[in-house]
């Protein structure tokens, strides 16, 4: 591909990578078989017509339909336009009204008390009310539902429970002052499934499908086929979306499930499908003008490794330290995502509240720092394939990985093995599916792994670095640190809370229980037949004001 030299093995991507590459009608062929079970895309019918969605979406399957248990941001993406939320954020951060009227903060934040709308129903006619608020937290912060993201963005130990004042008050309430619940409030993560469902099918929900995902949304999950599609039908009774009081224009969402990005590139600009989530940088570029191409940066966490510094060598800070100066990330980068995604210096990208732009460029490559470091660290000696050895033991780290890869994070992975590899620290990667990756994973057994964690508030790090987080990779168990992560969920003052969010930054970039590599954008591919669609802060598709032709 053009944006990758050749020259450089380092960033040659897998094979599979050419298949955009193909004729036009080899490409065509295969999106067509794939989406032979649809209507064409913005096809017109009496209603409004159809608009069809192609998502990577591999691991839905894998019991990730349910965003209250799930933390992948797939889940939350689809199911968005099933589940409401009480209130809206804003382009600007502000909140706006949605299932809530309204709302007032007490006692410094220890307290919500919500005022909701009394004309809202679910999809099976359960109304939606003060007992169906009560229902779905309840549920979310009870320890038997496993839930991940969405217990820790109800304020996990700090949530107190939510109180029944009347039909339509509710009261949510926290041990202390819990500054980034309205955020938390506006997500799909927290948005509410009909009670009757919670009584009778809860423990289906992570399979997901018609009758079992029901909410109060604009559409109706009415099909689903586990990795191939879900159908949503308009609800033809929606009256209380956040910005407006009707029912969507349209009549079918369907969503395609294609793992391929050369597929979901190559539906949209066929006309097969309408629209297309997470398209690489490389195959954005090489689509037609008449395919417009929406790139939104993901507020968070960005995409990282995460070094497991109680097991293995990443337990010797030092080493820890080489390995992060012995990347060459900015070249890697630029190569690999053709310039679209800026290299990450700190564990809060960019478009985070609380980023601290002091980590920039405080960190650059150099091989011979990392060389200098790990001569200290004692790893002196060299075997006969070159990698560095001390008492016997040779300096390797084992990387897992959750299948599937992306082509362009394979083509890192490889770049980041070249590099570490010209230092003498072996890296052997392992790419697992999800149930081998989860039997490591959750005791520990990996020296790192990766990801990138969307969310608007940088409270999220509590998750990553707090003794307790329940995403903590790197088992960091630092009292400073987490008196310091207790400190920003309680904080209502933003000039304190993004000080104490800095001092986490410069912390991690000492201490690199992190390694940030690319702040990501979420890039959609827009097809013609097609108006009206929004983003919410995430860069996820909104589909309230669309209108199809």
């Amino acid at each position: 591909m053009d944006a990758i030299p050749l020259l450089d093995p380092r960033f040659v991507m897998p094979f599979r990578t050419t298949r955009r590459l193909l004729t036009a009608a080899a490409l065509t062929l295969a999106a067509a078989v794939t989406l032979s079970a649809c209507a064409g895309a913005g096809a017109e019918s009496e209603g409004g017509g159809e608009v069809v969605w192609a998502i990577e979406g591999a691991n839905l399957s894998a019991g990730h339909m349910d965003p209250q248990v799930s933390q992948l941001d797939v889940s939350a993406m689809v199911q968005r336009v099933v589940l409401d939320s009480l209130v809206y954020q804003e382009a600007d951060g502000s909140f706006s009204p949605w299932l809530a009227e309204s709302w007032e903060i007490e006692d410094d934040g220890a307290a919500y008390l919500f005022t909701l709308r009394d004309d809202v129903t679910f999809h099976d006619g359960e109304p939606f009310d003060a007992a169906a608020v009560k229902a779905n937290f309840d549920r979310i912060a009870d320890p038997e539902t496993a839930s991940a993201q969405a217990a820790s963005m109800l304020g996990g130990d700090f949530y107190a429970g939510t109180e029944v004042i009347d039909d339509h008050t509710v009261r949510v309430s926290f041990t202390q002052p819990y500054a980034p619940f309205l955020q938390a409030a506006s997500t799909a993560l927290l948005g509410f499934y009909s009670p009757a469902v919670l009584e009778s099918s809860a423990d289906q929900l992570k399979a997901g499908g018609p009758d079992i995902t029901v909410g109060t949304g604009p559409f109706v999950l009415t099909e689903y086929t586990p990795d191939q599609e879900i159908v949503y039908t308009r609800n033809e009774d929606y009256a209380w979306g956040p910005h407006s009081e009707e029912a969507p224009q349209f009549e079918t969402l369907r969503v395609e499930i294609l793992p391929e990005a050369a597929v979901r590139a190559g539906v949209v600009e066929s006309g097969e499908a309408d629209l297309a989530s997470n398209i690489p940088p490389n195959l954005a570029a090489e689509l037609p003008d008449s395919v417009a191409v929406d790139s939104k940066a993901y507020p968070g966490l960005p995409y990282s490794l995460y070094l497991n510094e109680a097991y293995g060598v990443f337990a010797d800070e030092p080493v820890r330290q080489a390995f992060s100066r012995a990347i060459d990330i900015d070249s890697a980068v630029e190569e690999i995502f053709s310039g679209q995604f800026p290299r990450a210096w700190s564990v809060l990208g960019a478009t985070t509240p609380g980023y601290d732009a002091s980590l920039e460029d405080s960190w650059p490559y150099d091989p011979a720092v990392a060389n200098r470091l790990l001569d200290e660290a004692g790893w002196t000696e060299r075997d006969a394939d070159g990698y560095r050895v001390k008492d016997g033991q040779r300096l390797s780290a084992r990387w897992i990985a959750w299948t599937p890869v992306p082509d362009d994070r394979v083509a890192l992975a490889n770049a980041i093995q070249s590099d570490l590899k010209a230092v003498g620290f072996e890296v052997v990667r392992e790419v697992l599916e999800p149930g081998a990756y989860n039997e490591q994973y959750e005791p520990k057994t990996f020296d790192l792994t990766d990801w990138g964690f969307s969310g608007v508030d940088p409270d999220l790090l509590r998750s990553h670095l707090h003794t307790e987080g329940f995403q903590n990779a790197s088992q960091v168990s630092d009292p400073e640190v987490d008196a310091l992560l207790e400190q920003g969920v309680a904080a209502t003052d933003q000039q304190v809370r993004n000080d104490i969010y800095s001092q986490l930054q410069q912390w991690n970039a000492q201490h690199v229980a992190i390694v940030p590599l690319y702040s990501p954008s979420l890039i959609t591919a827009l097809g013609e037949n097609v108006s009206g669609l929004a983003y919410d802060l995430y860069g996820r598709p909104l589909f309230y004001d669309v209108t199809v032709g």
